[in-house]
């Protein structure tokens, strides 16, 4: 998505990552032979919770340990999923710094993939949100992040190094206008709409616009 670097190598011209980045490395996500995203849950860092905002108030301190997250030009974005197991309780997946290969240089474009699978031995799983990292501070959602056809789930998440936590919530296939949401004070704060005319183009309108 938009703002973010990919994790891939490139042959003959480097890699933008190790395979040893993410939470505890690629055994807890790889790509399926169809190329999506997996992820592993539940990510020990985080507690779960029937409350989904009490896991998404934990996300941003945990993913900030993770290496290269807040290098800004030279960092790594990361991609994980909230999920449950039809229990009521609320789990984050490991973090996946999985994305398009690029070269070893500066950017100001960085990508990770939002995972298609989260795999958790206990149960089958039902994603509530996927989110990911900005390794910039200051970095607000991007168009890119809100287009209509990235949108997988029922809520993306965002956060960038000064964990400033967006939420949007696309209301796919719905014909009622994106809520695009900041976290503020714990509590959710409506800071944009995208009109449904919009939304194939991700433009955001003031509230109530």
């Amino acid at each position: 998505m938009g703002l973010r670097a990919g994790w891939a190598c490139l042959w003959l011209l480097g890699c933008a990552s190790s395979p040893g980045l993410g939470s505890g490395g690629p055994d807890n996500y790889g790509y399926n032979p169809e190329g999506k995203v997996w992820v592993r849950g539940p990510w020990d860092e985080i507690r779960s919770s029937p409350n989904a905002d009490e896991v998404i108030d934990q996300l941003c301190p945990a993913v900030m340990k993770l290496p290269r997250v807040q290098r800004r030009e030279y960092g790594q974005e990361y991609c994980g999923a909230i999920y449950s197991l039809g229990d009521g309780i609320y789990y984050a997946s490991h973090p996946s710094p999985l994305g398009s290969a690029v070269l070893i240089n500066p950017t100001k474009r960085k990508m990770c993939r939002p995972p298609r699978y989260v795999e958790d031995p206990r149960g089958h799983v039902s994603v509530l949100a996927d989110f990911h990292s900005h390794p910039w501070p200051y970095s607000r959602m991007s168009e890119e992040d809100m287009l209509e056809k990235n949108q997988l789930w029922s809520i993306r998440l965002q956060f960038d190094t000064t964990c400033r936590v967006m939420k949007l919530i696309p209301y796919l296939g719905v014909a009622r206008p994106g809520e695009v949401y900041e976290r503020r004070g714990g509590e959710w704060v409506l800071i944009g709409i995208i009109k449904p005319e919009n939304k194939a183009t991700g433009v955001v309108s003031p509230p109530g616009g």
